[in-house]
């Protein structure tokens, strides 16, 4: 009997290893190969202490009669009041414990590109180690968990914002994580007894659950939208008195270094901030939707807020991946919606048979193929579009069946978790009359639990007859076609969805440029920035000089911190960073921006 068991448990083991060999290989892959984009900038600098714009590098950029500093110079030491002013300035006092992470990280591994993306690898990573954790302890099947962990593994979502040197990745573990253990808590499983007889330690959980709501909601202030979805399980759900004295003890202390936050912190000025960026944001919306440097933003009727909602729906789950996208066309979708309706009603009729008739599976076949073979354009995504009501059906089977014993209160709170970070970005456009923030990242914590009722309908598949399983199997072979490409797209940095690019980035041109002047630097040359004239929009983006000092502070992140070369801004020119030799005057361009070409 003790191999019997020990078998499947090793045999899951090493499943489990393969899909965390299979996710980390996909997350690592190309992870450093391009350069920071915009967000990624601002990551670097904060987590140095540094206001982009130098509002707190004064005495290096803009002290009067000074004319030339040095990365030493740049380079002084910071203290805490300076982190939290970059964090205000950067990015609205959101995200300390990241960037505090992030600081601690690179003092130990440095700057590189790929260094300051590990983070995020590990971290995604761990995710899908967390996804396999999370099913198998509240769903007890170990092959839904390592269903849900291969599609963890694979979900480019996943995948594209683990290569970015942003919060993303740790939020959403950290909100994971936090279900996971408001689950322990309200599962009772205080009352279990360890394998050493002694009973479960629950204080150590409620610590835990409340350390986690502190650290989630420092990382990104979304989060509480995960927070939300635990609150309303309590309020339908948990009639015990203990259970709700001890959460609410625990929520006031975990409120406590938040508060404090928002008081004395990076945090003060976060709601001003909002507010201002909400009417400037629809602001821009009514008179210029389309060429403004915010992107497209537009104003938040029904329309506009569907429109821009159905994407990040689709998205969502893994085997409607990309079917919101515009270029099928509506009444293409509608007509492979409309057949894969009724190919649902077939499968109804003959699901429960060991086999069917061929001309049953014939037809199935043909209600699926039919959307893309007499749709204005051809394309297999249409199939998959077909396929989604009747997914939505076996789902509706599973949980109507309830074929793993999981309780109604769970499936809920699942649903909820999934639904309402979505939700309360279209509610927040509606409010705000604005569609800018209906974007996929901040919604991303739904993401575990939108893999869960994916693997709730992949694993009904298994119980339809012989015919239904292949040709179902065929549809989200196609699916996963699409999937890889995506990923291939990702990889390639020209994916607009994920990526924010269609032309690929070039390898790092700061630290470049850095390396370069290294090689060339002898003493008495100096290096000159370009600057950029500034169009300030508000006073919140006024800062103390009318050009640009990006480039400077960027490049100099790479220098050796105690160098004395010498550096100034050129405000003859917006392009080329320039080392001029010291005797012969001679002008070596160091790197060239070509305007917006390689500022992403």
């Amino acid at each position: 009997m003790t191999e019997t068991l020990v078998k499947p448990v090793a045999n899951s083991r090493v499943l489990l290893l393969l899909i965390l060999l299979l996710a980390f290989g996909l997350r690592v892959y190309k992870s450093g190969s391009y350069g920071l984009y915009l967000d990624e900038k601002y990551t670097m600098i904060i987590a140095q202490g540094i206001a982009m714009g130098g509002a707190n590098q004064q005495d290096v950029f803009y002290k009067p009669g000074k004319s030339y500093f040095t990365p030493q110079e740049f380079w002084k030491p910071k203290t805490l009041a300076d982190f939290i002013e970059a964090n205000i300035r950067g990015d609205i006092g959101n995200s300390p414990v990241y960037y505090g992470i992030l600081w601690v990280w690179m003092q130990v591994f440095g700057m590189s590109d790929f260094a300051v993306r590990l983070p995020s690898v590990i971290i995604s990573t761990l995710t899908v180690a967390l996804v396999f954790i999370f099913v198998k302890k509240h769903l007890k099947s170990e092959s839904l968990a390592a269903l849900c962990a291969f599609l963890a593994a694979i979900e480019p979502f996943f995948v594209a914002y683990s290569h970015m040197a942003r919060n993303y990745s740790l939020s959403f573990f950290l909100t994971l994580l936090s279900t996971h253990v408001f689950l322990l808590i309200v599962g009772r499983f205080q009352n279990r007894i360890s394998l050493s007889g002694r009973a479960t330690p629950v204080g150590w959980l409620y610590a835990g659950y409340g350390l986690l709501f502190t650290l989630a909601v420092l990382s990104h202030y979304l989060t509480v939208t995960v927070f939300l979805c635990h609150g309303l399980y309590l309020l339908f759900f948990v009639r015990n008195a203990p259970t709700w004295r001890n959460l609410a003890i625990t929520y006031v202390l975990a409120l406590v270094p938040i508060v404090l936050w928002f008081v004395y912190g990076g945090g003060k000025y976060t709601f001003k901030t909002l507010a201002h960026q909400a009417q400037l944001y629809k602001q821009v919306a009514l008179t210029n939707p389309t060429t403004n440097k915010f992107g497209l933003i537009l104003p938040a009727t029904l329309s506009n807020v569907v429109n821009r909602s159905l994407p990040i729906g689709s998205d969502l789950f893994t085997v409607t991946n990309g079917l919101g996208s515009p270029a099928l066309g509506d009444r293409n979708r509608l007509m492979a919606f409309i057949l894969g309706v009724v190919a649902a009603f077939l499968v109804h009729r003959y699901r429960r048979q060991q086999s069917v008739a061929v001309w049953v599976s014939m037809a199935l076949a043909g209600l699926l193929l039919a959307g893309a073979l007499v749709a204005t354009i051809f394309s297999l995504q249409l199939v998959v579009m077909a396929l989604a009501p009747l997914l939505v059906y076996l789902l509706y089977v599973n949980l109507n069946e309830n074929r793993l014993a999981a309780s109604r209160q769970l499936l809920i709170f699942l649903a909820m978790l999934t639904l309402i970070p979505t939700l309360f970005l279209i509610l927040m456009a509606f409010r705000s009359g604005h569609t800018y923030g209906i974007t996929q990242r901040y919604s991303g914590f739904s993401f575990p639990y939108a893999i869960i009722f994916v693997a709730f309908a992949i694993r009904e598949v298994w119980f339809l007859p012989q015919s239904f399983r292949l040709i179902i199997g065929a549809v989200l072979l196609v699916q996963l076609g699409y999937i890889i490409q995506l990923l291939v797209r990702i990889y390639q940095d020209r994916d607009p969805k994920y990526t924010y690019f269609t032309r690929p980035r070039i390898a790092n041109p700061y630290s470049t440029s850095a390396q370069r002047i290294r090689e060339l630097y002898t003493e008495g040359d100096t290096v000159l920035y370009p600057s950029i004239r500034l169009r300030p929009v508000d006073e919140i983006e006024k800062t103390l000089s009318p050009y640009s000092i990006e480039d400077a502070q960027l490049t100099n992140l790479y220098l050796p911190r105690n160098a004395q070369y010498l550096q100034r801004m050129d405000t003859t020119q917006t392009d080329r960073i320039i080392l001029v030799k010291g005797r012969s005057g001679q002008q070596l361009t160091i790197f060239d921006f070509k305007g917006t070409t390689y500022r992403y």
